[in-house]
C-alpha cells in the first residue's frame, strides 16, 4: 500500500497539467489549439498516437499490454512518431519535441501532436479544461502582451508557439531566474569571481559546479524522460525542449551553487548569517520556479533536481579541501585532471545518441579542466597567491565610484577577451577536427552531430576558456596595472 502510495504520488507530481495551472495562475496564456485541426474521433487520431519504442522501455510497454502490473515506477517510454525518421535531429526528437508537439509545428515538415500525457498511468485528452474544441483556439484567453520563445530550439530551429503574458513582472522575474542556470550567466559569474572578488572560493565553487552538472547530464539520458507534454503546458522557453527532462540540471545548479557560495563564504568573508541564507534560500526558489514556470519541467523534475544536488554537495563538501590541494599541489595533477575531465567525456557520448546536452556535458567539463590546470599554475608561479589565514575573515570593502569602476573595467575587458578567444577557438577547431576524423564541415550543425567532432570540439574550446579566465587574462591585468 505505502508503495502504490508513493507511486502515485510520483505520478500526481510529475502531471503536466500542475505546470499548465502554475503558468495560469502567473499569468501565461496559451493561443494554440487545443488538439490537432479536424481530429475529432479516436479512429482519426491513431495516425498522431502512433509510436515505435525502442529498448527497455518497448519490453516495459509489451508487458504492461499483456495485463501485467508492476510495483515500481514506470518510466516515461522514450518514443517518436513513425513520420519521423530516427536519423533526422537524432535524440533530439526523441527527447522533447515529438512528444510536445503541438498542432502546426513541423519537424522537416512532419506534423505532429501530443494530447497523451501520464497521469497515474490513465490517458486523457490534455486541453478539456480550456473547454475548447479540437478546432478552435482557446476561447478564453484574456488581454495581454503576445510573445514568442526569445531563443529558437537549439537542435531542431523550431520558435515555438506564441503565447500571452499578463504579468510582465513575472515574466521577467521568471526569465531572470532561469538565466541564472545558463551558458551565459557562468560565462559572467564564475570570471566576476575570479577577477574581482576570491580566486579560492572560485575554484572550489567551479568544482562542485562541474560534478553537479556533469551527473546531472548523465542522470538525465540514463532516465530519459521527456519534457511536459504541450498541449497543456505553454512552452515559455524553447532552447533546452529537445532534452531530457529529469532531473531538472537548472534546478541543481540553482541549488549548488548558491549553497555552496554559502557555505565557502561564511566565517571566510564578513556579512551577516541571515543575509546570506536568506540570498542562498532566494536564489534557489527563484531558478528553480522559473523552469516551471517556463514550461520546461514537471513538479517532480525540480523537486528531484532539488534533492540530487543537496546529496551531491553532502558527499563532495566534506573532500573540496582534498581535491583543491590536490589540483594546486600535486605536480601530475593537470595531466590526471585533463585524462580524467576527458574520459568522463567520453563515457557521458556512450550514454544517447547526439543531442545538445552532450556538448553542454563536454563544455562543462572542458571549462572545469582548463580552470584546474591554470589554478595549478597560479599557485606554481605564485601569481595569485590566497591571503594567509591571519588575514581572515576577510572584510568587504567599502564601496566606492572607484572601486566600481576598477571591478566593471576589468570584468569588461577580460569578457572581451574570453569572447575573442572563443571565437577564434572555434573557427579553428572545427574545421580541424572535421579535417582530422574527414567528416565534411560545410554544415556545421551537421558534422557536431557526430562525436568525433563535438567532444574534442566542445572541449578544447572551453578548455582553453576556463584556462583564459583563470590563467591568461589576470596575467593581462597584471601587465596593464588593473590587479
Amino acid at each position: 500500500m505505502e508503495s502504490a502510495g508513493f507511486t502515485k504520488l510520483l505520478y500526481y507530481l510529475q502531471d503536466p497539467h500542475h505546470v499548465a495551472r502554475f503558468q495560469k495562475i502567473c499569468g501565461v496564456r496559451a493561443t494554440f489549439t487545443s488538439k490537432p485541426a479536424g481530429v475529432t474521433s479516436e479512429a482519426e487520431r491513431a495516425p498522431f498516437n502512433k509510436r515505435t519504442c525502442s529498448g527497455d522501455e518497448n519490453r516495459a510497454a509489451n508487458s504492461a499490454g499483456d495485463g501485467q502490473k508492476t510495483d515500481r515506477v514506470p518510466q516515461r517510454r522514450v518514443c517518436r512518431t513513425d513520420t519521423v525518421k530516427r536519423d533526422e535531429f537524432r535524440n533530439g526528437v526523441v527527447n522533447g519535441t515529438a512528444s510536445s508537439l503541438a498542432a502546426g509545428e513541423t519537424v522537416n515538415g512532419q506534423h505532429g501532436a501530443n494530447d497523451r500525457h501520464f497521469t497515474g498511468g490513465n490517458e486523457r485528452l490534455s486541453e478539456n479544461r480550456f473547454n475548447g474544441s479540437g478546432n478552435d483556439t482557446m476561447s478564453r484567453c484574456v488581454q495581454g502582451s503576445a510573445v514568442k520563445p526569445l531563443r529558437k530550439n537549439s537542435l531542431t530551429g523550431d520558435a515555438g508557439h506564441e503565447f500571452l503574458i499578463e504579468s510582465k513582472f513575472l515574466y521577467f522575474l521568471f526569465t531572470f531566474g532561469t538565466e541564472l542556470g545558463n551558458e551565459l550567466f557562468y560565462i559572467c559569474f564564475f570570471p566576476f569571481l575570479i577577477w574581482n572578488v576570491d580566486p579560492f572560493v572560485a575554484r572550489r565553487l567551479i568544482v562542485v559546479w562541474v560534478w553537479v552538472m556533469y551527473l546531472g547530464q548523465c542522470t538525465k539520458d540514463i532516465i530519459r524522460w521527456p519534457r511536459p507534454a504541450s498541449p497543456p503546458v505553454v512552452k515559455v522557453e524553447m532552447f533546452y525542449n529537445s532534452e531530457y527532462s529529469m532531473p531538472s540540471t537548472h534546478a541543481m545548479s540553482g541549488t549548488a551553487i548558491p549553497l555552496s557560495l554559502f557555505l565557502l563564504t561564511y566565517g571566510r568573508w564578513e556579512y551577516p548569517l541571515l543575509l546570506g541564507l536568506l540570498l542562498a534560500l532566494g536564489w534557489c526558489v527563484l531558478v528553480c520556479v522559473s523552469r516551471i514556470y517556463m514550461g520546461m519541467h514537471s513538479v517532480l523534475d525540480v523537486i528531484v533536481g532539488f534533492l540530487y544536488s543537496l546529496l551531491i554537495l553532502a558527499a563532495f563538501a566534506p573532500t573540496l579541501d582534498v581535491i583543491d590541494t590536490f589540483n594546486l599541489s600535486c605536480r601530475y595533477a593537470p595531466v590526471l585532471i585533463v585524462s580524467l575531465h576527458a574520459a568522463m567525456g567520453l563515457f557521458s557520448f556512450t550514454l544517447d545518441t547526439w543531442s545538445t546536452s552532450r556538448g553542454d556535458t563536454a563544455q562543462i567539463l572542458g571549462t572545469g579542466a582548463g580552470i584546474a590546470v591554470a589554478s595549478h599554475l597560479n599557485y606554481q608561479l605564485a601569481l595569485i597567491p590566497d591571503p594567509p589565514a591571519s588575514a581572515l575573515p576577510l572584510s568587504p570593502p567599502a564601496p566606492t565610484l572607484g572601486l566600481a569602476g576598477l571591478c566593471l573595467l576589468r570584468f569588461a575587458l577580460g569578457v572581451l577577451a574570453l569572447l575573442a578567444t572563443r571565437a577564434v577557438m572555434k573557427a579553428i577547431t572545427v574545421p580541424l577536427v572535421c579535417w582530422t576524423f574527414s567528416i565534411p564541415s560545410g554544415d556545421v550543425r551537421k558534422a557536431r552531430q557526430h562525436m568525433q567532432v563535438e567532444l574534442p570540439y566542445r572541449y578544447i574550446v572551453y578548455w582553453t576558456l576556463g584556462f583564459s579566465a583563470f590563467f591568461l587574462v589576470p596575467l593581462l591585468f597584471g601587465y596593464i596595472g588593473l590587479s
